[in-house]
């Protein structure tokens, strides 16, 4: 068997990774523009809330099959921000890496060049919201991205039972994130995807750098975090939480009392108890006063 990591299997995963980048954002930017054209054609109207949750869905839905067809291929990167963090936390090689983020920009112009000539002008560029600054966009960015990022390092990158269905966990992370950002800044967390339909239309939305700096910023805070969860051995904090060993269970609940209330000496039978409370005397020569209300009664 070949070593994984050679030239010749590096240009061959690239070129594969071209083609699930190209799958990944073919379906998902298709989705934006149907509903965008829905959404002019309708004369009934769609509300901002209808077009965000099908956007979300289609891109969520998009990463799933993407990446769950090219798991096994590639590693489903599909995004240049992914491709940084690996590198940087040593994972993947920095010439594969270099050809992977090649690879990814070339798929997303691709993928926007087709939809250019089967649904007409594209309608697909992150843009910010009016009332969005630059700066707000660059953090919204930031914060998907590194939530991104830590979902594929935590269940990709480290391996577990689940991580056969690591596709699904990162999907729901993309649609939860572009659930809350797509309405202002479009949900990019990818700059290739950005970049694609950016170059198809020629660049003509404002604050593309945006974009870059936004995801990289993010890239770089997920793997910090995901350094530091290695570096204080997070799989030690909460043990066994990926055994299927039945024996880590937690143990019966009665059982457990049980053994406390022997180890204790501890009877629950009523006179036992009885005799361990404490008693309470009144002496007869003291008369208690009475209280208004009181059920208690001097004694005279």
């Amino acid at each position: 068997m070949s070593a994984p990591f050679s030239t010749r299997n590096d240009l061959i995963a690239a070129s594969l990774e071209l083609v699930g980048t190209t799958f990944f954002l073919l379906l998902g930017l298709g989705g934006i523009q149907a509903a965008t054209a829905e959404k002019a054609s309708s004369s009934a109207g769609v509300t901002n809330v209808e077009q965000v949750l099908y956007i979300s869905t289609c891109m969520g839905f998009s990463l799933v099959i993407s990446a769950w067809i090219f798991f096994r291929i590639t590693g489903s990167l599909f995004n240049p921000c992914i491709t940084v963090s690996l590198m940087l936390l040593g994972i993947l090689p920095p010439v594969r890496g270099v050809l992977y983020c090649i690879a990814q920009f070339l798929g997303s112009i691709l993928a926007s060049a087709i939809l250019v000539g089967l649904t007409g002008p594209l309608s697909v560029n992150t843009v910010l919201q009016p009332g969005t600054t630059p700066t707000q966009g660059v953090f919204i960015e930031m914060f998907i991205t590194c939530a991104l990022v830590i979902a594929v390092l935590m269940l990709a990158a480290e391996k577990h039972h689940a991580t056969a269905f690591a596709p699904i966990g990162i999907g729901l992370t993309l649609f939860s994130c572009h659930l809350w950002a797509v309405f202002y800044t479009g949900a990019s967390m990818n700059t290739a995807r950005s970049f694609g339909p950016a170059v198809i239309t020629r660049f003509s939305t404002p604050n593309h750098w945006v974009y870059w700096v936004g995801p990289f910023l993010g890239s770089i805070v997920g793997s910090t975090f995901y350094t530091i969860c290695k570096h204080y051995k997070y799989e030690t904090l909460n043990p066994h939480q990926d055994t299927s060993d039945c024996t880590k269970s937690p143990d019966d609940p009665v059982v457990v009392a049980q053994s406390l209330i022997e180890e204790r000496n501890i009877s629950l039978a009523p006179r036992a108890l009885a005799e361990r409370l404490p008693k309470l005397s009144v002496s007869s020569t003291t008369s208690v006063p009475a209280r208004s209300g009181s059920t208690l009664v001097s004694e005279v």
